[in-house]
């Protein structure tokens, strides 16, 4: 499939953001700066960049969660609930700092991003300058109503799915959750929107894992990333029940079969280490201590609030 990723050059290394997967990855000669379609299957062929040896000022992505609230209550929800939610003057002006960081990738989270009627236009505030991608994650609810408007401002969309069954799903998104999700999925596809599902990895849906793979493809959706648990936020009490170690997670997801057109990746908690999230109070946090815990937070007031506190951190 051809659609948009994000390329930018670091100290003579050319990476290229994949907004779906979330990766990033190293092609074979330079690329010029900006967004621009690439297709898909050549660019996951490529290697994956180490953002800790890049002479990096920003990361090379990361996430805004602009919003708190949420239509469900997962009991494996990491985000802080605590916190206060910007007005939507306040969105806007983040999203113009967001946009002029340098930063190659964002994905949009919450609390539930498709709650936001200004969802689309914080989207198209971050691209507009045409130097980074867009991606959305959702647990797919209002999908169906939102896909079309959303088709036009993002690059991609990840929906969450915790079980390939409606009964595993459901058990920690709600009741009807799956079925929203799946019609959702089937609607962002019609829309062009490339799809990733993602499953937060658990003691209990483990062994579900190649279903979903399969589910994937059956629903057109691009790929699947497997999300490790962290152990933050509602998720703290789960951990010791359902927590997996990256060396468990590796085991799981090493062996499955991939279907053809399908994207996989595991994110471990070592990867996710140093990630950067901007919360919905226009503070900025970064995952430590193998993304297991939060650093302090940083009041994003320009672009280079966002700045790593380090050349060469983790995006």
């Amino acid at each position: 499939m051809i659609r948009a990723f994000a390329a930018a050059t670091f100290g003579g290394t050319t990476v290229v953001h994949d907004p779906a997967v979330g990766t990033n990855h190293l092609p074979p000669q330079p690329l010029p700066a900006g967004c621009f379609p690439l297709d898909d299957r050549q660019v996951a062929a490529w290697p994956e960049a180490d953002p800790s040896v890049l002479p990096l000022d920003f990361p090379l992505s990361m996430c805004w969660s602009p919003i708190v609230r949420c239509n469900l209550a997962c009991p494996q929800c990491l985000d802080d609930k605590s916190v206060r939610e910007s007005t939507a003057a306040e969105r806007r002006v983040l999203a113009g700092h967001i946009a002029a960081s340098g930063v190659l990738g964002v994905d949009i989270s919450g609390g539930e991003p498709l709650l936001l009627r200004d969802l689309p236009e914080l989207a198209r505030a971050i691209r507009h300058q045409g130097t980074n991608v867009v991606s959305c994650t959702t647990n797919g609810w209002h999908l169906t109503r939102r896909a079309e408007e959303l088709a036009d401002s993002l690059d991609a969309i990840r929906v969450s799915l915790d079980g390939a069954t409606e009964a595993t799903h459901d058990r920690w998104r709600g009741q009807d959750s799956y079925r929203r999700a799946v019609t959702g999925i089937r609607a962002a596809v019609d829309e062009g929107l490339f799809v990733q599902l993602q499953m937060v990895l658990m003691q209990s849906n483990q062994h579900e894992a190649q279903e979903l793979l399969d589910r994937a493809a059956q629903l057109g959706a691009g790929g699947v990333t497997f999300l490790q648990m962290l152990p933050i936020g509602d998720g703290a009490a789960l951990a010791a029940e359902q927590m997996l170690t990256d060396e468990q997670a590796q085991d799981i997801v090493g062996p499955l079969a991939i279907p053809d057109g399908v994207r996989i990746r595991l994110r471990t908690r070592t990867s996710a280490h140093g990630f950067t999230v901007l919360r919905a109070d226009g503070y900025a946090w970064r995952n430590t201590h193998g993304a297991t815990g939060i650093s302090a937070s940083v009041p994003v007031t320009s672009p280079a609030d966002l700045r790593l506190p380090t050349s060469g951190s983790t995006s």
